[in-house]
């Protein structure tokens, strides 16, 4: 393996000519009811093995010699490549190139075959599922999937996820946010470390909105009535209506979210539309005034695509922080490969140049003042909703775990009404 120096010139992988679209901008959601969490009908297998096959478990810790065991983990050798499963737009791209990639193959050796193959955690589990299912592999030896749906907590559930290599992860345990740590479906990383994380927050046009926003409330006032936009998906509608009504989402119960229902019932005819990923461009074109929204996108809109007056919000009552996490497949062919690379990623020159592009909350601090001395880039260095502050941390709000199809029914039968209109 070869040393490498992550201090390439910034010029060379910027890529500030190239469109700076976020993964979230392709977002498309499947299931029960468009918008709906979905997955229910796929969750009807619990425990921690899966249907044919799986690794098996003793207490959460792999048995000796299955995979993900430290025995395990001491067979595994170098393949020299892998594939990677991810959302578009979600990595350093300069002239159809991902610099971090071809700086990781030159330090290591390893190729990798990046596939833009998830633009949705649903649609994409539904296709990689029968090949879990029966032991075989995917095609991926590593991919990505989003908290805020309920795949992730499944595969792991279902034992198809290979547990992590803990002494492969030194930069891991040295440069993570704590946002990004033991995860509460996931304790102790046993299976997943971050690719990225993102808040869903508030956004306004401040040509038509000249009061300060500071709570969700905002979005139930009269005054904006016909121009206020909702995100039509079940998770991230609940949420905001727990939110309204002073209730945690983590921690909400089944009653919690029938008073938030009745909430967002009552605030219907305020509504412009309940959007997916569309949400931005009402925004854009001056549809709706105040809106639910995702960080990045109204972070590169008003930054980097002429959209000065859009203003996002971080509202009193919290915002909700979703999390990509990277896991190898049961089946991947290439897990040390696989392990050797999302290490990687944690170096803080590495994540520097992911961040620089995408935007999003980044998972590694150390990353904050290379982009700001070294990538000359104050704008990302300095954005709260890319590197957050105590105050933004302590403002985080986690989404319900998906712990059961009966959970996801409860929930997709309590909310999904409401932007279908039933």
């Amino acid at each position: 393996m070869k040393e490498h120096d992550a201090r390439i010139d910034a010029a060379l992988f910027r890529g500030l000519t190239q469109p700076r679209l976020t993964r979230r901008q392709l977002l498309r959601y499947a299931g029960v009811g468009a918008g709906s969490v979905g997955l229910a009908s796929l969750l009807a297998a619990c425990g921690t093995k899966g249907v044919t096959g799986g690794t098996s478990q003793t207490n959460g810790s792999p048995q000796a010699n299955a995979p993900g065991s430290p025995e395990w983990w001491g067979k595994q050798t170098l393949n020299h490549e892998f594939s990677f499963a991810n959302w578009a737009y979600y990595i350093d791209t300069s002239h159809g190139k991902h610099p971090t990639l071809d700086q990781f193959t030159s330090a290591t050796g390893i190729t990798v075959d990046y596939r833009e193959a998830v633009n949705d955690n649903v649609a994409f589990f539904a296709k990689i599922r029968p090949d879990l299912e029966h032991g075989n592999y995917t095609g991926y030896d590593l991919i990505v999937s989003t908290d805020n749906d309920p795949p992730l907590e499944e595969m792991i559930r279902l034992g198809w996820a290979i547990p992590l290599d803990q002494s492969r992860m030194p930069n891991f345990y040295q440069y993570s946010s704590k946002l990004v740590q033991s995860p509460p479906f996931d304790p102790g990383n046993k299976y997943t470390m971050a690719w990225q994380a993102g808040y869903t927050l508030l956004a306004y046009n401040s040509k038509f909105v000249k009061e300060p926003i500071t709570s969700v409330q905002a979005l139930f006032d009269p005054k904006y009535e016909g121009h206020i936009g909702m995100l039509g998906i079940a998770s991230e509608l609940g949420c905001l209506g727990l939110l309204a009504i002073g209730k945690d989402p983590a921690t909400s119960t089944p009653d919690d979210w029938k008073a938030a229902a009745d909430k967002l019932q009552k605030q219907r005819p305020l509504v412009r539309s309940y959007y997916d990923a569309s949400y931005i461009r009402a925004l854009k074109n001056e549809e709706t005034w105040i809106s639910m929204a995702w960080s990045g996108d109204i972070f590169q809109a008003a930054t980097y695509q002429g959209y000065q007056w859009l203003k996002s919000v971080v509202p009193q009552e919290g915002a909700m922080f979703w999390t990509d996490y990277m896991l190898i497949p049961y089946t991947a062919k290439s897990p040390l490969d696989a392990m050797t690379y999302m290490d990687s990623v944690y170096d803080p020159h590495v994540q520097a140049l992911i961040e620089d592009y995408v935007a999003y909350v980044c998972p590694v601090p150390a990353a904050q003042e290379i982009i700001r001395t070294e990538l000359k880039d104050p704008k990302v260095a300095n954005s709260p909703t890319v590197f957050p502050t105590p105050e933004m941390e302590s403002l985080s709000r986690h989404f319900p775990q998906w712990s059961s199809s009966e959970v996801i029914n409860t929930w997709n039968d309590t909310f999904v009404p409401i932007f279908q209109g039933s």
